[in-house]
This record gives C-alpha cells, sequence and structure tokens, in this order.
C-alpha cells in the first residue's frame, strides 16, 4: 500500500482523533525521558526535525502500537516501505494514517 492510498483510506475514519490521542500519549511518554514533556504534539510535528527523535525512540513507539493495538500495527514494516528521506521527515499524521488503516479490518 502507498502512502497516498494510507491517507486517503485513514482520512475517512472517525477513529483518527482517537487513534492521533494515543499516539500524542506514547509520543509524550517518549519525551518524558528527556525532559520534553511539554512539547506540542500535532499531525504536522515531524519525530525527526520537530521531536529530535531517534531511532531507538522509533523501536520505543513501535513496542507501545504492538502492545496497544496488537501486531497487525507493525512501524518496522511500514518503515521499511519508506525510503531514507520519507523516514527522516515521518510526520505524526501519517502514522496516525497508518495505524488506523491497519486496525480497519479489526
Amino acid at each position: 500500500m502507498t502512502i497516498s492510498q494510507v491517507t486517503e483510506t485513514a482520512q475517512q475514519s472517525p477513529a483518527r482523533a482517537e487513534v492521533l490521542d494515543e499516539i500524542r500519549g506514547m509520543l509524550e511518554k517518549v519525551l518524558d525521558q528527556y525532559g520534553l514533556d511539554d512539547t506540542e504534539i500535532t499531525e504536522d510535528t515531524s519525530f525527526h526535525d520537530d521531536l529530535g527523535l531517534e531511532s531507538i525512540d522509533l523501536v520505543a513507539v513501535a513496542a507501545m502500537l504492538s502492545e496497544r493495538y496488537g501486531e497487525q500495527v507493525n512501524l518496522a514494516a511500514f518503515l521499511a516501505e519508506l525510503d531514507l528521506d520519507q523516514v527522516i521527515a515521518l510526520r505524526v499524521g501519517l502514522l496516525v494514517d497508518f495505524v488506523v488503516d491497519a486496525t480497519a479490518g479489526r
């Protein structure tokens, strides 16, 4: 599935706001480790440029996503489909789209 297909499918889902809140909470837990718990997280927030997260932080987020949503939300597999520039530019909204799409068939 392409990024545009994930985005198109996810924008139609009423669960999108709930998923955004869940992901925001997960990111706040990760950021709290660095004393950055007051950072505003929106759909346009980028993991690298805005939050300063590294690959090890994405591993922590992947574990939280899997724990919350199950194995169908495989962040590692999703990231493997992206090129390096897309991973570096990853925004919260795209992750929300991916989770909504991955859980739509539950």
